[in-house]
Parts: structure tokens; sequence; C-alpha cells
């Protein structure tokens, strides 16, 4: 089993057919299954993004509410949530000052590197952080984390 966790960027890719869309669909529908984590917060991040689509005219409002719908039974039920905890939110405002990111994603880079912590504490291997945000990227990269952009796998 491959473990992999998601920022928003890379997930939304599994609810809409946009570059990339097919080697995160790949991912996260494999047989064996992958482990497929993600920050509580994805959850906010990712049904804004479906819904901004309609105000962008990228998407009809059907098209917006069933992706949302099939998202929220995913969030459910076929990843690992990682709850938020004011430790992480510590750990993401160090991160946000140290590397010059944005909120949300020095959140998704703290999650990420505690659930390393914790595959690594468990002889579990390593994780791949599965990003479109080059500057949430090169941050993980330099925190010591694998990564990987779907925009790289058209």
């Amino acid at each position: 089993m491959a473990f992999y966790f998601f920022d928003s960027s890379g997930l939304v890719k599994y609810y809409v057919a946009e570059r990339g869309s097919d080697w995160v669909e790949s991912i996260i529908d494999a047989q064996p299954p992958n482990s497929i984590a993600l920050a509580q917060i994805a959850g906010v991040e990712v049904v804004a993004a479906l819904a901004r689509r309609v105000r962008a005219g990228a998407a009809s409002a059907a098209d917006a509410a069933a992706a949302i719908q099939l998202f929220r039974a995913d969030f459910q039920a076929k990843f690992d949530v990682l709850p938020i905890h004011p430790a992480r939110l510590d750990e993401a405002m160090n991160l946000a000052e140290l590397h010059r990111l944005r909120g949300y994603d020095a959140i998704q880079l703290a999650f990420a590197l505690s659930y390393q912590t914790q595959l690594t504490a468990r002889s579990l291997g390593s994780l791949t952080l599965i990003c479109a945000d080059k500057e949430l990227t090169q941050a993980a990269q330099a925190e010591g984390l694998l990564t990987d952009d779907p925009n790289q796998h058209p």
C-alpha cells in the first residue's frame, strides 16, 4: 500500500476533468487501495473550489452540485480525514512564517508533516504529497516530503 496526502489543489482534480485528473483517479481508485489522507480543512477548500466553478462559468450549477455531493460522500467514506488539532495549527503558523505560505497551505503542510511522522514512527514508509500548488510543493520539499504534481501527468 502506498501512502498519499492530498492537498485541495490535487484532490479537486478527482471531481473535475482537467489536466492530471486521470492520474489522480488512478491513485485514488487503485486496487489494491492506496491510503489517501487529507486534512479536515480540505473539505471546505474542495467544496469552495467546486462551487466557485459556477461563478467562473466553468461548470453548471447542476454539475457543481453533483460533484459536491460526490465529494461529501467520499469525504465521509473514502478518505482518511485528519481532524483539526491545535498543535497542527501552531505548527502551521511556524510554517507560514518560515516558508511565506498562505494560511490554508501552511495548515495542509503541517498535517502532511505530522502524518509523515506517524508513518515513520510505525515503520510504514513515506507518504507523497499530491499538490498542484508550486509554493506549497516547494515548501514541502524543503521540509523533506516527497511530492508529485498532477499537472505533470497529463
